[in-house]
Order: structure tokens, then sequence, then C-alpha cells
């Protein structure tokens, strides 16, 4: 599974030790940046990471930032990203099962590396769950203009 990682300055610490811990499990990580703490904008990377996965470069994205909010907002302009800000292996299991989220944002002010590591786990391995909520991944895209 390829997955697209991106962080800015304040989700670098973050991203570091998910990296390593994706490379070690397998995954093929396709790493955008940023690579050190000097300060930079976050939808620069935000944009590579939604733009891989929807255009099917990846399956997935990880975003770090502060807080993940302004990655979140970032990545969900892109057409057919739906970019999920969770905090939590509920709201990761939520996000994936009910959302088809493709996008998974974190805040590294907010979440440790090692309930990052459980979180990422979660989302990765959770399956949409399809059903009634087809219906609202559609009104989704719909509102995107894609059919």
């Amino acid at each position: 599974m390829r997955i697209a990682v991106g962080c800015d300055h304040a989700g670098l610490s973050l991203k570091e030790p998910v990296v390593a811990w994706l490379v070690e499990r397998g995954y093929d990580v396709h790493d955008v940046g940023t690579f050190d703490t000097e300060s930079c904008d976050y939808p620069d990377y935000a944009l590579k990471v939604a733009h891989a996965v929807a255009g099917a470069e990846a399956e997935f994205g990880l975003l770090f930032c502060g807080s993940g909010i302004g990655m979140a907002i970032t990545a969900n302009k892109v057409p057919g990203i739906r970019a999920a800000n969770c905090h939590d292996v509920v709201a990761a299991r939520l996000a994936r099962q009910h959302n088809d989220a493709n996008v998974l944002t974190l805040g590294g002010r907010f979440v440790a590396p090692e309930l990052a590591i459980e979180v990422i786990q979660t989302f990765l391995a959770t399956p949409f769950e399809g059903g009634r909520h087809v219906a609202r991944i559609e009104k989704i895209r719909d509102a995107e203009g894609r059919h």
C-alpha cells in the first residue's frame, strides 16, 4: 500500500516517527516534506498529498501540522478528497467506516507519536462500510461536481 505523507514545521516531530513506523511495516511511503523545522506554509504540503491521493498515486494520505485543522481544510479543497482530522482511534475508525476518508490529519501539538500510530493503524485497517453511507458519499461527489 502506498501512502503519501506531508507536514509543515509544526508537524515534523510527529511525521518522522510515523514514517519510520510505516517503513518498518512495509508500506510504500511517498514523503513530500517538509524535512526541517524552518517555518513553511502547510497548504503547500496538504495540496501535494491531496493531489497524490486524488490522482491515485497513493491509496491514502497522512498530514501533520500543529493542530491538523489547516491541513484538513486545505486537503478537502481537492475534489475526491475526504480528509478527517482525528485525535483518537474511534474518530479514525468512524472516518473510514462512515465517510470513506482517504486522508487523515493529525496535530503534533495534540497527539503524541504513540497515539498517532494507534490512530493511523486503525485508519488504515478499517474498511468503508458502504450501505447507507454510499448515498452520502455520492452527495459529496455531487457537491464537488464529480459523478
